[in-house]
């Protein structure tokens, strides 16, 4: 190690820090976490990779570091990740304790980055084993950089139609004024300094499982010694009269997202659906857009996941900002002028005008080009794949968006779940079976919604929950909710109540069973579970 490069601070008393305690201590400057379990101390970078979460107010279980707001979590040894949605690992500097005293030594360029990405092997030419990764969202990406990362020196292609490097599609309904660039989770210079090669507008049309050889709509084909089908899903389409105009949209890019955010300034926008992407469009666009109207069959936003209680929180919030919100009615038709979208009409009669209209009303699997294969799909067109991400098809594994997979909280049921943090996890696991590394998924779902500065966190499955138990208050604003299925915890939202949505997934993760009673007895303002 260059001394010069160097630095060695005394940062506490060895008493000053109890067991299992979190505490941020500055090293020449810079914030680091110091981490003291079962006695021995451990030091790393202080914020999470991915959004920046202070790691001071995360959970701690064992070696296990959970981030407080989007459940990342960091083995406090190594620095690794061993959950998402972070895509990169943590510093880890070296801890000495002298006369009681602890000192942490670190490398400058460690410090001033709160993230380690972790070693990945070489290509070598000499391999010919070919990886096709179809899709070029978060599967694909981790499960590339898995490959690698697990010793791959083979080919690895990701073949995406769209024509970007892969992006955080989280941020298309959340912060709608971000270029392409700007949302990158990696950029195409660091795919190709890692010999994963990037193909871009490159969609497959077909795939010959016999043969083992994919072929794409510009004429071409590639075989492949593993194939990923990581494809997603898209936005589902309005069946009504009108719902080909001009500016109706569907926020499935980020041009997609800029086009929104350009018709709809100062003009009259309706959202049809009221679920996640419309929910954060209205948000977003709730100081730019002259009108806003949101057309909702159900009662409440988010009722079919977060439920009514969540939902009539979000109704208000969003109504305080002149959001108008037409619940329990139905799109009737679209009118226009001119070949552009400008009425809305609901089968009420109600006539809303409309400049712009963008659709939420779920998704639908991108898998049409596999039609009269033989893999195995359910009745929306998932792909059913087992815990080590393996359709019914030999050396074909597929993850994310487009498949549907057991979930540990449904009891082994088949289940389709939307989450770029699930998505990673499907695409890591696949590329460990991929190498015949025989590991099983094993996650617990974490998602959050953010809208006018507050963030929703929520961890597990909830999906046919049958009761819930409400913690803190709904007016004010800082809640729990636990959802249950058979008087046991399957889920959880909070606003306001970080890091308890964190503990409660790494309580799930541990296998550990949340009964009624203990769901009504917890104290939100005394954390520990």
């Amino acid at each position: 190690m260059d001394c010069s490069d160097t630095v060695t601070a005394e940062v506490c008393k060895e008493d000053d820090i109890g067991d299992g305690e979190l505490c941020e201590v500055m090293v020449a400057g810079y914030p680091v976490l110091l981490v003291r379990n079962k006695m021995e101390f451990s030091a790393l970078g202080s914020r999470c990779p991915h959004y920046g979460a202070p790691l001071s107010k995360g959970v701690l279980r064992g070696h296990r570091l959970r981030c407080p707001w989007h459940g990342s979590c960091f083995n406090i040894k190594t620095g690794d990740i061993e959950e998402y949605p972070s895509l990169d690992c943590l510093p880890c500097f070296k801890v000495t304790v002298e006369d009681g005293k602890v000192f942490v030594t670190a490398k400058k360029k460690d410090l001033e980055s709160s993230l380690r990405v972790k070693d990945m092997s070489k290509r070598c030419l000499l391999n010919r084993n070919t990886m096709l990764l179809l899709g070029g969202g978060v599967a694909a990406l981790t499960c590339a950089e898995t490959l690698r990362q697990e010793g791959f020196t083979g080919r690895i292609i990701m073949a995406t139609k769209e024509k970007h490097a892969p992006y955080d599609k989280s941020k298309l309904s959340k912060e709608m004024n971000l270029k392409a660039e700007d949302i990158y989770l990696r950029k195409p210079e660091f795919l190709c300094a890692h010999g994963i090669e990037l193909w871009t507008e490159k969609e497959a049309v077909s795939v010959d499982f016999q043969k083992q050889k994919v072929h794409f709509m510009d004429g071409s084909s590639q075989k492949y010694n593993q194939l990923l089908i990581a494809t997603g899903a898209h936005s589902s389409f309005l069946k009504v009269p009108g719902a080909d105009l001009q500016n109706v949209c569907h926020l499935q890019t980020p041009e997609d997202s800029s086009k929104v955010l350009e018709l709809a300034s100062g003009k009259n926008l309706v959202i049809v659906g009221a679920s996640f992407v419309g929910m954060e469009a209205a948000a977003f666009l709730s100081d730019k857009a002259a009108v806003i109207s949101v057309v909702e069959k159900h009662e409440f936003p988010f009722q079919k996941t977060l439920g009514p209680q969540v939902g009539g929180v979000v109704l208000k919030m969003l109504q305080s900002k002149g959001v108008k919100f037409y619940m329990k009615k139905e799109l009737h038709e679209l009118k226009g002028k001119d070949g552009k979208v400008t009425e809305a009409i609901l089968a009420s009669g109600e006539k809303l005008p409309a400049d712009v209209v963008v659709v939420g009303i779920g998704v639908t699997p991108n898998s049409a080009f596999l039609k009269g294969t033989s893999i195995t799909k359910d009745n929306s067109g998932a792909i059913l794949v087992d815990l080590h991400m393996q359709t019914n098809i030999p050396n074909v594994f597929a993850g994310g968006d487009v498949v549907s997979f057991p979930v540990a909280l449904l009891n082994g049921d088949h289940s389709s779940i939307h989450h770029q943090q699930v998505a990673e996890a499907h695409g890591s696991i696949a590329a460990f079976n991929m190498l015949k590394k025989q590991k099983e998924l094993h996650t617990v779902p974490f998602f959050w919604t953010t809208m006018l500065g507050r963030s929703i966190h929520y961890a597990g499955c909830g999906k046919g929950y049958t009761d819930t138990v409400l913690k803190g208050s709904l007016e004010q604003q800082k809640f729990l909710i636990f959802y249950l299925k058979d008087d046991f915890v399957t889920a959880a939202a909070s606003l306001n109540c970080d890091p308890i949505v964190s503990l409660i997934a790494e309580v799930l993760y541990l296998g550990k069973k949340i009964s009624k009673e203990e769901a009504e007895a917890y104290d939100i303002n005394n954390i520990p579970l």
